[in-house]
């Protein structure tokens, strides 16, 4: 029996229902393990699907493809080590497990079914996968490997059971995606399972961006009383070579790569630019266009546009009408100049005089009101759409997390767009991650560095600009009140009360229920956008359109 094991960790992106690209990867990956003489090339949970598939994955004839690519995976693998990869599988009980498949002398040697299944946040397994009874170590050359699928291994059953049946480690593969400071949550419930078991744990997740979600890699490995031995970049895909040796009292893993995460706000950023990367790779879309205003949010997503996809491939587009200031048309050019991306002028003048006069029989004694304000708003979305039917580039929209949550935004109009990057950021935040742009620039951006973004952008009143002197702060509380209430309604799930005893004034809270409630039907037809908390919309929080409670508090 062997006294050292080597295990090849693929960190890598997956793209869901692309079966035979993903398997390509773990054929890749599985190559440089055998080039590097491991015992055992490791892939996350479901790579070979792609994570998360949702409903698709109930699909007879999706499994039944997964599986055939495994098997043609084992027999184009035989000569060399072991591969383990995770993917739907069907049991002897007929029904549907998330599972990890061990692949070996050209078949599948072992295959490990998911026990405990998470149903909450963006997660659905109770629905779409059975649990099975809890199972044994896998044997690999003559190692016995615990191998709990994530969320197995949060618990103390799993492992626990893992170690009394003869584990000699533990190998956690993963499909976890991002939230801020999620990193630290996994590592602490891993050290948990390492002081239990007193097994080393080596932590294999996935990255890349699925939709809104972002699976933010940060594999590592852990030895005996959570002592770290490994740290793997995260967002990056990454190959990495972990090498154990047994001793008198075990094994223990060898210290190996050891990279230092970012702080909050560029882990926030990096979400945001590989969220937006990635759906346009894997949608197929090339070129984004959006509608450039002059305001903080048009401006970080231009930015974010083009650290993501490179200047040559973003159009910004400013839209005037005559209530937009002057401030705002230089302001728009400048960050379009300083990002070096296409810059069109499309005033809405005329095409807004001509609906106001087809309107005009029908609005014949009444006021102007929102009605007017919206139109200019859902005319840009025309003018946009059209560009993006006949250019082929894909139209982003711009509203933070505190308009969305408030439905301070035209639905058909500025909401209209395949894609949200700062939909889960509250304003406050934007401001934060405006000035975090402007100081640092990674290898990562695609655009340039410097200030890109002006400090008259960052420092002005926010406006939507769409009547004379018209300021965010006429319809709203002020941004910091506005965020510090959602914070407590959405985030925390909090009740109007804690507002209140948080400081804030119940009239402003329950202002701000009252619009959050009502605001649910433009959310549900809303863009999607990266997910940066754990109550993101969407997924995370799933309310009813017709809702007639309000809280009594």
């Amino acid at each position: 029996m062997s006294d050292r094991f080597r295990i090849t960790l693929a960190q890598l992106n997956p793209t869901v229902g692309d079966l035979a690209g993903n398997a390509a990867k773990a054929r890749a990956a599985w190559e440089e393990g055998k080039a590097a003489g491991a015992d055992l090339v490791a892939l996350p949970e479901m790579f070979i699907t792609g994570y998360q598939a949702q409903d698709l994955i109930v699909k007879p004839a999706f499994v039944a493809a997964a599986q055939a690519e495994l098997a043609a995976l084992a027999e184009a693998c035989a000569d060399g080590p072991a591969l383990s990869i995770g993917g739907p599988s069907v049991g002897e009980d007929l029904k549907l497990h998330n599972s990890y498949f061990v692949l070996q002398g050209g078949k599948i040697a072992s295959v490990v079914h998911k026990y405990f299944l998470p149903n909450f946040n963006v997660f659905d397994e109770v629905r779409l996968f059975s649990r099975d009874r809890m199972q044994g170590p896998v044997a690999v050359n003559g190692v016995r490997i615990g191998m709990p699928i994530c969320e197995d291994a949060w618990y103390p059953d799993v492992v626990e059971a893992l170690e009394e049946s003869g584990a000699e480690f533990i190998l956690v593969p993963n499909g976890s995606p991002y939230f801020r400071d999620k990193f630290e949550t996994r590592l602490n419930h891993m050290v948990a399972r390492v002081v239990e078991s007193g097994l080393p744990l080596i932590y294999l997740n996935m990255v890349g961006g699925q939709d809104d979600q972002v699976f933010d890699g940060g594999s590592f490995v852990l030895n005996r009383g959570g002592v770290p031995a490994v740290q793997l970049p995260i967002f990056d895909e990454v190959i990495s070579h972990v090498d154990l040796e047994r001793g008198d009292d075990g094994w223990h893993a060898l210290n190996g790569d050891f990279t230092t995460h970012p702080d909050a706000m560029e882990q926030d950023y990096r979400v945001m630019v590989t969220a937006l990367r990635d759906y346009m790779a894997k949608t197929g879309f090339k070129k984004v266009l959006l509608g450039l205003s002059g305001g903080i949010d048009s401006a970080i997503v231009a930015t974010i546009a083009v650290d993501a996809l490179g200047a040559e491939n973003v159009r910004c587009v400013m839209l005037p009408s005559e209530y937009t200031s002057q401030g705002s048309l230089d302001d728009a050019k400048a960050v379009a100049e300083n990002l070096g991306c296409r810059y069109d002028f499309l005033p809405i003048g005329k095409t807004r005089e001509a609906v106001t006069e087809t309107l005009a029989p029908l609005f014949e004694g009444t006021q102007p009101d929102l009605t007017e304000e919206n139109i200019q708003s859902r005319i840009r979305g025309l003018l946009l759409m059209a560009l993006s039917n006949k250019f082929g580039e894909m139209l982003l929209t711009t509203g933070n997390k505190s308009e969305v949550a408030v439905g301070y935004a035209t639905i058909y109009g500025d909401m209209a767009g395949g894609y949200n990057p700062i939909k889960d950021m509250y304003k406050t935040r934007v401001f934060d991650c405006c000035r975090w742009r402007n100081a640092n620039h990674r290898g990562w951006m695609m655009g340039p560095e410097g200030a890109v973004i002006p400090e008259a952008i960052i420092t002005k009143p926010p406006s939507a600009e769409l009547r004379e002197d018209q300021k965010d702060s006429d319809s709203l509380p002020d941004y910091p009140v506005l965020d510090g209430i959602l914070e407590i309604l959405v985030d925390e799930d909090g009740s109007i009360a804690d507002c209140v005893a948080a400081g804030y004034d119940r009239a402003d809270a329950k202002k701000i229920e009252h619009l959050l409630y009502i605001s649910e039907y433009k959310r549900f037809q809303s863009a999607p956008g990266a997910r940066l908390s754990k109550r993101a919309f969407w997924l995370d929080r799933r309310y009813p359109i017709v809702n007639r409670w309000r809280d009594p508090s």
